[in-house]
């Protein structure tokens, strides 16, 4: 599960879940930077949710979701672990929040120079540390 914050389309939460329940969509919400407003899919956990002190609105389409879904893309196409579950997936669940971690990093430090700097390219692998 990610949270992204729709200005900067930075990372703003995440959790490896192996099994959705509220408890863990829940924490998710509660370690993320508060916000005034809250845009979801049709997922039947996020209306029971506490969203403090911001309030939820259940996109029907996309137009609402689409920071969120492109980060999910963005996720999907440098991790190789988070492909195809029949051919690549991590067995271990540290060292797939370990790659996770890693790659929000990389990523938010990237989409704070792009917002920062608009006119220069920049790519993840250019933040990654040495």
């Amino acid at each position: 599960m990610t949270a992204v914050e729709r200005n900067t389309r930075c990372v703003v939460g995440w959790s490896v879940l192996w099994q959705q329940s509220k408890e863990a969509f829940q924490a998710v919400v509660d370690q993320s930077p508060h916000g005034t407003q809250y845009f979801s899919d049709q997922n039947q956990i996020y209306p029971s949710l506490v969203y403090y002190p911001g309030k939820l609105t259940i996109s029907e389409g996309k137009s609402d979701t689409y920071s969120v879904e492109g980060v999910n893309a963005e996720l999907r196409h440098y991790l190789a672990r988070l492909v195809r579950r029949s051919r690549c997936f991590s067995r271990c669940p540290f060292a797939l929040e370990c790659a996770i971690k890693l790659f929000v990093y990389c990523y938010n430090s990237r989409q704070l120079y792009k917002h920062k700097y608009p006119n220069y390219a920049s790519h993840i692998i250019d933040f990654v540390p040495t």
